[in-house]
């Protein structure tokens, strides 16, 4: 036989003004959200203090249960909270009484999003009565509230396995069961995702070693947004492209070639970046910087100053920088993500750098 639907609270509201009948409840002493401390001056407010708390625990549990009941229908959760734990406080015996506190109260937490709380008390009604079917809906909603979906499916089953035709929890376990199907599909996704940028790297790092490669992260962890990557023409997925900055020394800056296929020779880009019948660039009062007229340098990790012909490509760079056998690894130094070269005029500027770089280099190595 089917079982009803769980209602989210003690019971379904009545078709009262509750706003206008707890306003006049506030007013009563008998149903005061609070009563006054034990040394107040009223002494009729003394007494109704000691009158809420006269009869048996069950009747004075009783009472709190009902005004709580009361102040849920208003939709005050708060209120209706403080009156279901002095129930609770009032140690009734009657097992009944103490489940319906425990859910009410637990009612009146989920509306708060005290899922926590939520919890402890349906696990105790659980503790009074294993077939409670409110005390499984509620914690199944703290569960799905706090997306632990799992366990959400897993106590509306429970519940279910007694009260196999309650619509509340039948339509909480549909919703449940969505929601673990979403957070599965994302989380595969997050897992192939993760899968795909861990194979990523390994080739990426078989590609630095080929080339001897040499990755100096930013000590800082941050990353440069042009990253080495292999060439989406190449089919065979061997031909890396690199960021990579030409460095002008003599006048303090620099331009970045955010695609730098390695197989290129470095004449090309010189060429389209300093034709000869091109102005100047604005930086190059003397208009020194003309193809034909350049020169460039690579810097190894150990400081090996390699001259790079134009028709090298960085490819034959990497190799040029590749440490002889026998010696310290050596090789080209990826910076950031970047790889970096000294582009001067040939002649005595050139020399001049040259020079400085050595004597540098030498006193560093002293």
């Amino acid at each position: 036989m089917a079982g009803p639907t769980i209602p989210t609270g003690p019971y379904p509201p009545s078709k009262e003004d509750l706003d206008a009948k707890l306003a006049a409840f506030d007013t009563v002493p008998l149903f005061m959200k609070s009563l006054p401390s034990d040394d107040t001056e009223d002494t009729a407010l003394a007494a109704l203090q000691s009158l809420a708390h006269e009869g048996t625990p069950d009747e004075v549990a009783q009472n709190f249960k009902e005004q709580g009941n009361e102040y849920f229908r208003g939709k005050r959760y708060r209120e209706a909270l403080g009156f279901y734990t002095q129930g609770v406080d009032a140690e009734p015996t009657d097992v009944v009484l103490q489940e319906a506190l425990l859910c009410n109260r637990a009612a009146c937490n989920l509306e708060l999003q005290n899922y926590g709380s939520v919890l402890r008390d349906c696990s105790k009604a659980l503790t009074l009565n294993s077939r409670s079917s409110k005390a499984f809906y509620r914690s199944a909603s703290a569960l799905l509230a706090l997306d632990r979906t799992e366990e959400a499916l897993d106590c509306c089953d429970r519940c279910l396995a007694f009260d196999p035709g309650n619509k509340g929890v039948l339509q909480l376990r549909d919703r449940a069961s969505q929601a673990k199907a979403a957070k599965d599909r994302k989380e595969k996704e997050k897992a192939d995702r993760l899968r795909k940028e861990q194979e990523a790297k390994r080739q990426m790092d078989i590609a630095f070693r080929e080339r001897s490669l040499i990755s100096l992260p930013k000590a800082d962890g941050s990353s440069n947004p042009y990253e080495p990557h292999f060439d989406a023409e190449d089919s065979t997925h061997s031909t890396l492209v690199f960021p990579v900055f030409f460095l002008y020394p003599q006048h303090a800056t620099s331009d970045v070639i955010q695609e730098f296929v390695e197989d290129t020779p470095f004449g090309a880009h010189l060429a389209a970046m300093f034709p000869p019948q091109a102005p100047a660039p604005e930086w190059d009062k003397n208009g020194e910087y003309v193809e034909g007229q350049l020169v460039v340098y690579a810097m190894t990790h150990r400081k090996r100053l390699l001259k790079v012909g134009k028709k090298m490509t960085l490819r034959d760079v990497c190799k040029a920088a590749k440490a002889k056998e026998g010696e310290k690894r050596d090789g080209l130094e990826v910076k950031d993500g970047c790889l970096t070269f000294v582009v001067l005029p040939k002649g005595e500027v050139e020399a001049k750098w040259v020079e400085e770089y050595k004597r540098t280099r030498d006193a560093e190595a002293r």
